[in-house]
């Protein structure tokens, strides 16, 4: 197998980003990954593996109706994939994994505004991501006094 190009590194990463905020085909959104080897680097030094951020989406879509998710700017360099990313959902039920745990919701459109940095391997599955988001602005959106 010839490593990814450019174009299928781009397809693959927003394939899987619809799939989790979709839910669907969770064989599939698995296959976009390297499952045991996968690690994710969050804001205020949250780490965990792709069980945790495929509960992490769980919880959104729980959580959230409406849910949308879009990329900007995608800059790709051999493995490594950066690019905006913006996830919205109306908050109509408990969210058990906001930053500060389980809030209730307020019926309010909330928007991640994340940049994102992704590694993949020679297969085309994601190994590595690292996150920057404004958690306060989230925070704020959730309604919590927490921001």
């Amino acid at each position: 197998m010839s490593r990814p190009t450019r174009d299928e590194l781009v397809a693959r990463l927003i394939r899987a980003g619809e799939l989790e905020i979709s839910g669907e085909n969770p064989e599939e959104v698995a296959g976009y990954f390297d499952t045991d080897r996968f690690r994710f680097h969050g804001p205020d030094g949250f780490e965990t593996d792709f069980a945790g951020l495929d509960a992490y989406f769980a919880s959104l879509r729980t959580a959230f109706d409406d849910r949308t998710i879009r990329r900007g700017v995608i800059v790709v360099e051999g493995d490594r994939l950066a690019c905006q990313t913006w996830i919205e959902g109306t908050f109509v039920r408990p969210f058990t994994q906001s930053p500060v745990g389980l809030l209730a919701p307020n019926g309010a459109r909330v928007v991640w505004d994340l940049i994102n940095i992704f590694r993949f391997d020679d297969e085309g599955r994601i190994v590595e991501e690292h996150v920057r988001t404004d958690n306060r602005a989230v925070l704020r959106q959730l309604g919590t006094d927490a921001a």
